[in-house]
């Protein structure tokens, strides 16, 4: 177990000393000067050459990178060019409304999506079975801002039941706060649902095909035993899996929904920085994606011990 751990760790260390490399790379190999592109079309060599001091683009590379990755480790992520903040504050003050959303959405689409797979594995071929099918086909196919302008049309310009746009902070009141969030984690979890579903689906048909399966329930095992402490347990790794996965999806979806929705979180921060080339916040934001993103997965991969003690071994 402990080796296993450790070479989890290892490797998720590895991972992140990539992503810093492509982040760092992320603008100096883009075509032209960076000093340029940060500056824009406008700009004069004065003010060019004011960038590339400031953000030390005429020292070598290997030394912007050691400069780079020890401003990391402190904590500092940079500055940012039109704000004049540091970037990690700019990101904390937008952190709220991204994590609400997200958190969320991984709640809803989890439960309810591995609550799907196990009906549908269980009444295979029934009623629930096929609508099943056809609700993962239309969230695989229908994009998440068609489902947001949709939803909004139908519960908030035609029936006035939730509010349009925009975000209330949760410590203005859960119930203000959870209104807001009712239709950007709709239209954000309902192709995950479908995702998980399908996935908890094809687990659990095949777990319940085994011998052992049909051993318990000849012995009178309850379909409640068979389904939660047998099926869902043996079929657990792929779900597990899958809901890893859906968390990468997650990353770009947010940017969307926070877009159609208006919601002041991270994902506008970013949209917000590619219109006006702020690659301060750019890099930083990718940083700390990629990191939550790599610890995700290295909470995903020590979890199927829990399922599969083989793993262990």
């Amino acid at each position: 177990m402990g080796t296993y751990i450790l070479r989890r760790m290892v490797s998720t260390i590895a991972v992140m000393a990539v992503v810093g490399v492509f982040v760092f790379l992320l603008l100096r190999l883009a075509p032209g000067d960076p000093a340029a592109i940060i500056a824009g079309k406008s700009a004069t060599a004065e003010m060019i050459a004011g960038i590339r001091n400031k953000f030390g683009l005429n020292d070598p590379m290997p030394v912007q990178f050691v400069r780079w990755v020890w401003d990391l480790l402190g904590g500092d992520l940079g500055t940012s060019i039109f704000a004049g903040r540091p970037v990690l504050e700019l990101i904390s003050q937008r952190l709220e409304p991204t994590l609400s959303l997200s958190i969320l959405t991984m709640i809803f689409a989890v439960t309810v999506g591995v609550s799907f797979g196990i009906v549908a594995a269980w009444r295979t071929g029934a009623f629930a079975d096929r609508l099943l099918s056809v609700f993962a086909a239309l969230g695989y196919s229908v994009p998440v801002f068609v489902i947001g302008y949709f939803l909004i049309y139908v519960f908030a310009i035609r029936t006035h039941w939730l509010p349009v746009q925009g975000y209330a902070p949760i410590n203005n009141g859960i119930g203000l706060w959870f209104v807001h969030l009712i239709m950007p984690t709709l239209a954000l979890g309902l192709g995950y649902i479908a995702f998980i579903a399908r996935i908890a689906r094809a687990s659990m048909l095949e777990v319940l095909s085994e011998d052992y399966m049909r051993t318990a329930a000849a012995k009178g095992v309850s379909s409640y035993a068979m389904l939660f402490h047998h099926a869902l347990k043996n079929a657990g790794v792929p779900i597990l899996t899958v809901i890893g996965l859906s968390f990468a999806g997650l990353i770009s979806g947010v940017v969307i929904t926070e877009t159609v929705f208006n919601i002041p979180g991270v994902g506008r921060l970013v949209v917000d920085a590619i219109n006006n080339r702020d690659y301060p916040i750019i890099q930083g934001v990718l940083i700390l994606v990629s990191g939550l993103y790599v610890l995700i997965n290295l909470a995903v991969d020590l979890s199927y011990t829990l399922v599969d003690p083989r793993i262990r071994y």
